[in-house]
């Protein structure tokens, strides 16, 4: 039997229980299996949605050059980070970037800049490759300042905020590149469930100093948006899959405000920024299905194994875990999900395409297993798993 390891990385489900990364949570389950289906031969293709470990995933699927960088995080310490360039089969190179470290550190809210992922996506357009693909960190980043940083890099400026002619020059600058941004949430930069208002929810506001936050940046959106001029991309209306070809054409914004945009608060902010340049955001999970060639690998499979940290309504919607069902279910390929936490019941993830479902934190006793050693922790709930679905 061949067993497909297709899984995502294992986020944290509380403070106090370590995350796992894809590729080790995939090493993880492949060796759990085998421990009781020698005999069976397992694969790994570990996913990810545009969110931490985006390079790692990449790597292990397609090789590629791998450029060290180091740049500064959201409060200015150095810190090392990589640009990946893979070769696409039709000879050109895409270049992709992982803003996670750049976008993380320590610094308060006003002092949290995007600079960092600038830096990074100045690399990637050192490398020449006319595709960028971007990935902006976790839901929850230290940096927030509306990509106002990452633009600052990108036009070589000062603290001076940039004119009409600036912006537009950059957007023309970069005209011939294609800009992707990996979009794995909807979280908008402005409102009141924007990035502002998540400040609160991660303790690093409060609602007084939040709403204090929201005005501030809706006076920088509102200068960048006016100086941005007309067409911008529109983030709302940007195809969300991998096109396989040439980038859509940008469609105006008049009208429409880019930072209540769905996906325009990802990265602090980035997001928004990108978008002013012309970047277009695409579904991280899909995108990176087809990257690594997932759907030739599920069609030599038996049955595919995903998972995820927490599966609950959110994650059957969007993802790893759809994207894995999406490709599997037309090859009429089984798909099982494991989770360190599982929040949702059969009804619903039957209704995804997921044939099974099994929780690996299932008492007080597997908790203090998963804190003392995730890894060890998902292996052993595999061969109950393969001695069930194993023929």
């Amino acid at each position: 039997m061949h067993v497909l390891v297709s899984t995502g990385r294992f986020d944290p489900a509380a403070p106090d229980r370590p995350g796992l990364g894809a590729v080790e949570a995939a090493a993880a389950i492949g060796a759990g299996w085998q421990d009781a289906r020698p005999e069976d031969r397992v694969t790994a293709v570990p996913l990810n949605d545009g969110g931490p470990g985006l390079i790692d995933v990449l790597q292990a699927a397609r090789g590629g050059e791998l450029i060290a960088v180091t740049v500064p995080d959201a409060g200015g310490e150095p810190v090392p980070s990589a640009v990946l360039v893979l070769t696409e089969d039709s000879g050109a190179p895409t270049a992709y970037v992982d803003g996670s470290v750049a976008l993380g550190g320590s610094a308060p809210v006003a002092e949290a800049t995007t600079a960092g992922l600038g830096h990074l996506i100045r690399a990637a357009l050192d490398t020449g490759a006319p595709r960028i693909v971007i990935g902006t960190g976790p839901r929850r980043v230290t940096a927030h300042d509306a990509g106002w940083g990452l633009l600052r890099v990108l036009l070589d400026e000062d603290d001076a905020r940039p004119s009409t002619a600036d912006l537009v020059a950059l957007r023309e600058a970069l005209h011939d590149r294609d800009l992707v941004l990996l979009g794995h949430h909807d979280q908008a930069l402005l409102g009141l469930n924007g990035a502002s208002a998540a400040l609160v929810d991660a303790g690093r506001a409060t609602a007084e100093e939040s709403q204090a936050i929201e005005r501030r940046t809706a006076d920088l959106v509102a200068a960048l948006t006016t100086a941005a001029g007309p067409g911008r991309t529109n983030l709302l209306t940007t195809p969300h899959g991998h096109d396989h070809g040439h980038p859509p054409t940008a469609t105006a914004v008049t009208g429409t405000r880019p930072a209540v945009a769905p996906g325009s608060g990802a990265g602090g902010g980035a997001a928004f920024a990108l978008g002013l340049l012309g970047a277009r955001r695409v579904d991280g999970a899909t995108w990176i299905a087809d990257a690594v060639r997932l759907a030739d690998r599920v069609e030599a499979a038996d049955l595919v194994v995903t998972g995820v940290g927490v599966l609950d309504g959110t994650a059957l919607e969007e993802g790893v875990v759809p994207a894995v069902s999406a490709v599997a279910l037309p090859l009429g390929i089984p798909v099982i999900a494991l989770a360190a936490q599982l929040r949702t019941g059969r009804r619903d993830w039957g209704a995804a395409g997921i044939a099974g479902a099994f929780e690996v934190v299932e008492s007080p006793e597997r908790a203090a297993d998963w804190r003392a050693g995730p890894a060890a922790a998902l292996r052993a709930r595999l061969p109950r798993i393969a001695r069930t679905w194993s023929r």
